[in-house]
């Protein structure tokens, strides 16, 4: 049997390619294309719909010796190409740029079956007249003759049908998506410091998308760990475990936005769908809107009338007030205790130049609650949460259907109000409004473990791992609350794997560490804790748990000394009493113990502190129970 030879004349819309010939055609016109740029348009048309890589292009067409002049010469090839099938950069039709990776020919190409009829070769300027050329009529055959023709046509046509309907039904279907990842949307427009729009775009992309509640959208903190990494595809679907990747580019002039997404099937690298969409900056929500209805309409996944309405309705926002929003969360996100300050001031720009911007309000109050939170401790809690309960409870005011708002307001309700009861109904309703919110998941585990709901909290806590799976702060509060369930063995394990994501993480040492104090391996726990307290600056957390390794060890005046260096570092306006109270009670001076847990309680600490280990030898003391009845959290 002869071997199969690949195709060597192919057809994509009204153009022609000769590979053996080595030529281009339009309508039959021979188009001119160098042999290099040729060279590209063939391999492109060899896989169409997938990427080929711009290394794939360098080692089969680029010589070892021309190797500094790729990036030139290949974009220079490109855009010959281009020119010549009348196509763009930012609207493709046939070469679509993959960012970071390569390109992709995205138009349908089929085998050529006949010759068609040889022009001589024109100049671009000549394409007009010649495809506007008209053609002379054919005198049509008599019936007799076709007659027999026609009818062996359409019993081919017939046959052709049943067996491409049998080879459909009995082919299988594509799996459907169910999860996805929004890459960082790539900034197109030169300028550095326009990071922060690029960087909102994809931010309210994955907000969007995360309110579908059939869909898993992986969050913010995971997905920017692949800003500008050069990963294969198929290796970060792998990775974030999805089943496909949301991948573009953000342009802005003025106040002229153009965005344009991807959608790819992760594992395959098949190109499953892409637009571009251009408005008005006002308008940026309205775009985004569109670009997630189109991605649900792509996966064909079943929407509520909720949802259908959230994708269906975006909001007009001021320029600038929208520009200040999405400077706020660029510094929020950063999540260090100058940026969070640097926040403050954004969403505060924005509120001063709409009253009415309901997300600002929520973007302050995400802001002041961790302000005031221990991890970060800027604020004292009276001074913070107070602040951050009003911007919630005004944001929810414009709009009641913003869940990072009522996950704001619950975490408030817990960590400061004590209200517990109130607080879950926050939390249960801020996770109703957006399944996808990892952070809505990760604070309501806590609430969980608040409520003495140790299986709940675990679950609670793996499912905002699942939407986050690179945040190093669920994977170390995980370890955590695995801790408090005495499930010591499988804390150990969760926290090297966090160190294993980051050996610099202060907070997976100290939970590893806290982790082997409770196992009585003082030998591992004591450096693991130096290491923590070093990389955390001197957290007050990590230097009090380092302190009570020293006291159980038998190194009390060491203890000692780091109890006094905690007492120096105190505030009129916060004095990190529950880390000094649990030295103290690894010292086994309970009176000193109770002593200051009770000015945490008049400073209104989180209340979450006292389900640590630490405060194990205080669980009989008859005082220790009082405290936990007059915040409500008492079995």
């Amino acid at each position: 049997m002869p071997e199969a030879t690949a195709p060597i004349r192919l057809r994509f819309g009204v153009f022609e390619v000769d590979l053996r010939a080595g030529e281009l055609r339009k309508h039959g016109v021979r188009l001119r294309l160098q042999e290099q740029p040729f060279q590209v348009l063939a391999m492109l048309l060899e896989r169409p719909g997938e990427t080929v890589t711009r290394e794939e292009l360098r080692n089969r067409l680029w010589t070892a010796e021309t190797f500094v002049d790729f990036d030139h010469g290949v974009n220079k090839a490109v855009n010959r190409i281009r020119d010549a099938l009348g196509d763009s950069a930012t609207s493709p039709r046939f070469v679509e740029t993959v960012a970071r990776r390569g390109y992709r020919f995205i138009a349908d190409v089929t085998i050529a079956e006949g010759a068609p009829p040889v022009r001589p070769e024109v100049k671009a300027g000549d394409l007009g007249r010649a495809d506007d050329e008209s053609v002379a009529p054919v005198a049509a055959p008599s019936p007799r003759r076709w007659y027999p023709w026609v009818t062996g046509v359409a019993l081919a046509l017939a046959s052709i049908v049943v067996v491409v309907w049998t080879y459909r039904s009995r082919a299988p279907q594509p799996a459907p998506i169910r999860s996805l990842a929004v890459l960082p949307l790539e900034n197109l427009s030169g300028d550095a410091s326009q990071e922060y729009f690029a960087d909102g775009m994809t931010d309210e992309l994955i907000a969007t998308l995360g309110q579908i509640s059939a869909l898993r959208v992986i969050s913010r903190t995971s997905v920017m760990a692949y800003k500008r990494a050069r990963k294969p595809l198929p290796q970060i679907a792998g990775e974030l475990n999805v089943d496909a990747l949301v991948e573009g580019t953000v342009l802005r002039s003025g106040d002229q936005v153009r965005i344009t997404a991807q959608l790819i099937e992760g594992r395959a690298d098949k190109h499953l769908w892409s637009e571009t969409y251009d408005g008005d900056l006002r308008d940026t929500l309205t775009l985004q809107h569109k670009v997630a209805g189109a991605i649900a309409e792509q996966i064909r996944i079943n929407l509520n009338p909720h949802e259908q309405g959230t994708l269906r309705h975006g909001h007009v926002v001021d320029p600038q007030a929208y520009e200040a929003y999405l400077k706020g969360r660029f510094f929020w996100n950063k999540r260090t205790g100058d940026d969070l300050v640097k926040a403050v001031e954004y969403f505060n720009q924005a509120i001063a130049r709409d009253p009415n911007y309901a997300q600002a309000y929520s973007g302050l109050a995400d802001t002041y609650a961790l302000l005031g939170d221990w991890e970060y401790g800027v604020l004292a809690p009276r001074e913070a949460f107070p602040r951050a309960k009003a911007a919630a409870v005004r944001a929810l005011e414009l709009d009641n259907t913003l869940s990072e708002a009522h996950t704001s307001l619950a975490f408030c309700l817990d960590a400061f109000d004590w209200d517990l009861q109130s607080a879950d109904t926050e939390f249960r309703r801020g996770i109703d409004l957006n399944p996808g919110y990892a952070t809505a998941h990760h604070w309501y585990a806590w609430h969980l473990s608040l409520l003495r709901r140790n299986d709940d909290a675990i679950a609670e806590m793996k499912k905002a791992q699942h939407l986050d799976p690179l945040s190093l702060i669920i994977n170390a509060d995980l370890a955590e609350l695995l801790l408090i369930a005495h499930l010591t063995d499988d804390s150990i394990q969760q926290s090297r794997k966090t160190i294993e994501m980051d050996v610099n993480f202060p907070l997976a040492h100290n939970q590893l560490a806290v982790a082997y104090l409770q196992r009585g391996r003082y030998d591992q726990a004591i450096p693991e804790l130096q290491k923590a307290v070093q990389l955390s600056a001197g957290s007050p957390t990590c230097t009090a748990n380092l302190a009570r390794a020293f006291a159980a060890s038998g190194r009390r005046n060491e203890a000692l000394r780091l109890v006094g260096e905690l007492r120096k570092r105190s505030r009129a306006s916060y004095s990190n009493a529950s880390e000094i109270a649990a030295v103290y009670a690894a010292l086994g001076e309970n009176d000193q113990a109770m002593s200051w847990l009770e000015k945490g309680f008049e400073e209104r600490f989180n209340p979450s502190v006292l389900l640590r280990p630490g405060f194990d030898p205080l669980r009989a003391d008859r005082r220790f129970h009082e405290l936990e009845r007059r915040i409500g959290i008492s079995r």
